[in-house]
């Protein structure tokens, strides 16, 4: 058989990166091919319905797909990750200058965050702050900064603008992965030394590569084998690395969802059998 995975095409470079990946696979012995799609809902539905063999899933997507094959008495297995998809973090971030230094100072505020549907930028920080006393909409107010919607987050131009409002004067917090305060940073969107973190969430994991249980059980043991096998060494695997953010393929594990599937029952993202069921959400 050939597996097929489909992958979301948040960026043009998601052509070059699978393509490139088919090309080593199938040198490897395993007949691969990839479909691209404009946004996670459809490809989750596209997994548990058996269209698709695997898919390179968000967080989020990996929640609603878990949830719908269970619901239709399906198996899905997290078979890979990225090593820089393990143990992340969210950050709240104010200006140096700001006068709070806790939390519970953001009572009454603005919080900027990013998409509806980013799981670092929007559903864990909200969650955070509920936790701490801070319910988005009640005790503080959300600003949103809807870009991409239908990419979880993968499209980082919603983070970007909360940054850019915070360093605006425009809200007293903004919400974004800790890797995007950093390249914010870096680029210049947050000049250096105008911020600082208020609060940081407990890490959480990000995408992994679902599998579905149409797939025999040699075909998926193969194609995690050769994944797992993929060397930073290796001059062809190198640059699809880079243009991934990884160095080395891990085993999957589910145990750094817990914090997100939170944050979605909380926020009535989706149902438990994996309807969505966020208003206003329309990838």
């Amino acid at each position: 058989m050939t597996l097929v995975m489909g992958a979301v095409a948040y960026d043009p470079k998601v052509v070059t990166i699978w393509g490139g990946f088919r090309a080593w696979l199938i040198e490897h012995g395993l007949p691969f091919d990839f479909v691209l799609y404009s946004h996670y809902e459809r490809q989750v539905e596209d997994l548990v319905a058996g269209r698709i063999d695997a898919a390179w899933n968000s967080p989020l997507a990996w929640i609603r797909a878990r949830r719908l094959a269970e619901a239709a008495d399906r198996r899905l297995t997290p078979l890979v990750m990225r090593d820089t998809d393990r143990d992340l973090t969210s950050v709240i971030v104010v200006r140096s200058d700001s006068p709070y230094k806790d939390v519970a100072d953001l009572k009454g505020e603005t919080v900027a965050v990013g998409a509806v549907d980013s799981p670092q930028a929007t559903l864990i920080p909200s969650s955070f702050l509920a936790g701490r006393g801070l319910r988005p909409g009640a005790e503080v107010a959300i600003r949103r900064f809807d870009v991409g919607v239908g990419l979880h987050g993968d499209h980082i131009g919603g983070e970007r603008d909360a940054a850019r409002a915070l360093m605006a004067g425009e809200v007293a917090a903004a919400c974004m992965i800790d890797a995007n305060h950093l390249l914010f940073g870096r680029e210049g969107t947050l000049a250096a030394g105008s911020t600082r973190v208020l609060a940081q969430t407990a890490p959480f994991d990000h995408c992994n590569m679902s599998v579905g249980d149409t797939v025999p059980e040699e075909v998926m043991r193969r194609f995690g084998d050769l994944l797992l096998s993929m060397s930073y060494a290796d001059p062809q695997v190198r640059p699809l690395f880079d243009l991934e953010g990884l160095t080395v393929w891990q085993p999957g594990r589910t145990s750094g969802y817990a914090a997100l599937e939170t944050a979605v029952d909380e926020s009535g993202f989706y149902d438990g059998q994996g309807a969505v069921t966020a208003a206003g959400y329309a990838p």
